[in-house]
């Protein structure tokens, strides 16, 4: 089934595309694809996000059939519109009804093109393929303003509390700066506190950020934040379920949590209390089998303790800087990038022991080497030949003895 639309109403739709397909598609799939861009901006009207009765309508019929669905207010009776359950049907079309208008529909359209806003959907290239992992409560499209390739990068979840302290917002800043070292986007929810700081530090480090409104995208929310998801939308990516101009409310903020965890490879609270709405999305980011991280804070501080919680009951791996947080998201670790010394020059245990054995100053034999360190004779040998090899001890002077054999010595401080 193709929409029926008008010449105008087509061309605006081709201009909203975020992702155009160009000349190498055929006139039918494009009406196809316009119909279908069309009935999804109608859905985000008609629709609260996460509505899984919609999202299993969508997925059923198609969001063209879908919304013919609506307006007849009846179900087809063939094929797979049968696996839908009536009565959730009729619950839907009592919600949705009342919000049919094309008109409004068509100035959301037409809004979106005057703000700069562009459109997304299921099926486009930089369409978010780890949103199929919400099922039925995926979202139904996007607005963007800014870069939409960014939704096929790799990227971290940083969020944490609205009131948060000046460790919260260290750390954040501190595991932002070195993620985005590592050319990881940062994804977060624009509010006070630690999404503020997560935008801020990748934007200040020269890396992407994509934040998630849970209004519309052309609606800066809180409105003290006008300046920064300005620079968001030309350095990174604004996006958003809601159509242009809606006002958040407290059930789209949870919503857009889940969005939050879906989009990103991993989660990472760095400070929340225990009433903290970042709980929400890393509660999403569970139930999604995402990795979930938590950064610990002073236990006698209110502000972590969410974060103790998800450590201790949810089984959140304690992140403490950026190298923790890129294992986290399961990739590379280049430690060149974080000015950390490598697992690989800390000395094994037995080079420790006979290390400890030597004295700072002066030199010591093999057998008290040995005793020191409580060690065999052969390790011990072994260990030196080693360590001397690698520059780090030395034959005392030829001559000197120590008991009756050759001492050894530091040759720098170990």
């Amino acid at each position: 089934m193709t929409l029926e639309l008008d010449d105008d109403t087509a061309r605006l739709l081709r201009a909203l595309e975020a992702s155009p397909e160009g000349e190498r598609a055929d006139p039918d799939h494009v009406a196809r694809r316009v119909g279908e861009r069309f009935a999804r901006a109608a859905w985000a009207r008609l629709a609260e996000p996460g509505d899984a009765t919609a999202g299993r309508l969508i997925e059923a019929l198609g969001a063209v059939a879908a919304l013919d669905a609506v307006i007849q207010g009846s179900l087809p009776v063939a094929g797979e519109a049968g696996l839908l359950d009536p009565a959730a049907f009729a619950k839907g079309i009592a919600r949705w009804q009342p919000r049919l208008d094309k008109q409004a529909t068509l100035q959301d359209l037409r809004r979106a093109l005057e703000t700069g806003t562009r459109l997304i959907m299921q099926g486009d290239r930089c369409w978010p393929g780890s949103f199929a992992d919400l099922g039925p409560h995926a979202p139904l499209m996007l607005w963007l303003r800014g870069d939409p390739a960014l939704l096929q990068r790799t990227s971290l979840a940083v969020v944490g509390a609205r009131a948060c302290t000046g460790y919260g917002a260290h750390v954040t800043a501190e595991i932002t700066d070195g993620v985005c070292a590592a050319d990881v986007v940062i994804v977060s929810g624009a509010a006070y506190g630690i999404d503020a700081v997560a935008h801020r530090t990748a934007l200040a480090a020269g890396g992407k950020t994509i934040a998630v409104l849970a209004g519309g995208v052309d609606r800066p929310y809180p409105s003290g934040h006008a300046e920064l998801l300005a620079s968001i939308g030309r350095e990174g990516l604004i996006c958003s379920e809601m159509v242009p101009g809606s006002a958040p409310t407290r059930w789209r903020f949870l919503q857009r949590n889940r969005s939050i965890a879906a989009l990103a490879r991993a989660t990472l609270v760095t400070e929340a209390g225990g009433r903290s709405g970042s709980l929400n999305t890393a509660g999403h980011a569970a139930e999604l089998s995402r990795p979930l991280g938590a950064v610990p804070g002073p236990v006698t501080s209110p502000a972590s303790s969410g974060c103790h919680r998800l450590i201790r009951d949810y089984d959140a791996t304690l992140v403490t800087n950026a190298v923790e947080a890129q294992e986290l998201m399961g990739i590379g670790v280049d430690v060149a990038l974080f000015d950390l010394e490598p697992e690989t020059d800390r000395p094994p245990p037995l080079h420790r022991r006979v290390l400890d054995a030597l004295p700072l100053r002066g030199a010591r034999g093999l057998n008290e080497i040995v005793r020191e360190a409580g060690v065999t004779r052969e390790e011990a040998r072994g260990a030196l030949a080693e360590l001397q090899l690698l520059g780090h001890v030395t034959s005392a002077e030829p001559g000197v003895q120590v008991g009756a054999e050759p001492g050894w010595k530091l040759s720098r401080q170990c």
